[in-house]
């Protein structure tokens, strides 16, 4: 369906039992620095896990508008569980392109969850019956409770990393759980949750099959999700993410605005800023929302009848992406200082839901402009 004049708030897509097992479950999952049970259980659940995972293995297999809606909305109702979900189901968009003779079982698992990592710090030399995979990446969302592990490779042969047009050649690989070790890693102010550890491989040999290539014409099914260039998907879903926290920190701030406006300490024009400021919070954010939804739906559009995306349509993805991150960021920071000790209080839901946004929003994706990603 598409948007017209507003956009929904992302409550409306997910039901009020969830958001709440999600809430009351986060200050003990970021205690423990992984996901609580009951979290799980919830995307076990609803098969939050399996939204890009391929009908045929059992997914559902989303398309990109619904995809959104439905990660901006888990990050709504908690910000730690909607990135763990969002990373992981990128990782899970993989099975587009994993050879089918190990697809079958790696999905088969009822709580199958890909964790891993895009950074091509290990190498994957040839060997006589496939490869010999060296490394340690760091950062993989939901590694703790992973079932299969990617991750990409520096291509090598007798210790020499093959070239293509001059560059090494990397491509990612696929492995099971139980071949990695997990190294505590996440030493930083937010995100505490996602668990996001790094993980390390001393000496695996694996075959041939468990490589596999990103590009659409690689894709092993041909639904136009999987015909979806990687870099706009990951952009989007990070998009959303963000924006679905910072709605989140503006409920949370209007309910502290509404005791505000009980007391009689504040003056008549503190009120009136109060109010104005929320309500344009929401808006800038809610107008970014519908450029960007607009422009998902195009570029949908677009792959769904043409078998492709025309350039000018593409860079409106990256464009409406990296503007709704930063004026996410921005609001929040804008109502931030009105919310006075109650959102420094670091045990507080309004502080872990800052704390949770400006650590997810340092991702390179989104920091810098649509044409200058960090490497």
């Amino acid at each position: 369906m598409k948007i017209e004049n507003t956009v929904p708030h992302p409550s409306l897509f997910i039901t009020r039992q969830d958001t709440d097992i999600l809430r009351n479950a986060a200050a003990e999952a970021e205690e423990a620095g992984r996901l609580h049970p009951q979290q799980l259980d919830v995307i076990y659940n609803n098969k939050w896990f399996r939204l890009l995972v391929p009908t045929m293995y059992g997914g559902a297999q989303f398309g990109l508008p619904n995809l959104l809606q439905q990660q901006e909305a888990i990050s709504w109702a908690d910000g730690c569980t909607g990135w763990v979900v969002t990373l992981c189901n990128g990782a899970g968009w993989f099975g587009g392109f994993i050879s089918p003779e190990i697809a079958p079982e790696i999905f088969s698992d009822e709580h199958v969850c890909l964790a891993g990592s895009g950074r091509a710090t290990g190498t994957a030399e040839i060997i006589e019956n496939g490869y010999r995979i060296k490394g340690s990446w760091k950062y993989a969302s939901g590694i703790h409770h992973a079932t299969h592990i990617t991750a990409n490779c520096i291509i090598t042969k007798n210790e020499e990393p093959l070239l293509t047009d001059g560059e090494p050649l990397i491509r990612p690989f696929i492995f099971d759980r139980k071949d990695v070790t997990i190294v505590p890693a996440w030493k930083y102010t937010g995100m505490v949750a996602t668990g996001s550890d790094a993980f390390e491989i001393k000496d695996l040999e694996i075959a041939a099959n468990h490589q596999f290539k990103i590009d659409p014409s690689a894709a092993i099914i041909t639904d136009p999700v999987y015909r979806y260039p990687f870099h706009q998907l990951a952009e989007a879903t990070i998009a959303v993410t963000l924006s679905g926290m910072a709605h989140h920190f503006i409920d949370l701030c209007k309910e502290i605005f509404a005791e505000k406006l009980k007391q009689p300490r504040p003056s008549d024009r503190q009120k009136t800023m109060l109010t104005e400021e929320a309500e344009s919070a929401e808006a800038k954010i809610d107008g970014q929302r519908k450029v960007f939804y607009d422009a998902i739906e195009c570029s949908w559009d677009a792959i769904k009848n043409n078998n492709t995306i025309p350039d000018d349509v593409l860079a409106a993805v990256s464009n409406t992406s990296h503007a709704l991150a930063q004026i996410s960021r921005e609001a929040v920071d804008k109502l931030y200082p009105l919310c006075g000790l109650a959102a420094a209080h670091t045990g507080s839901e309004i502080n872990r839901c800052w704390r949770d946004l400006h650590t997810a929003s340092q991702h390179s994706l989104l920091t810098f402009g649509p044409a200058e990603e960090c490497c």
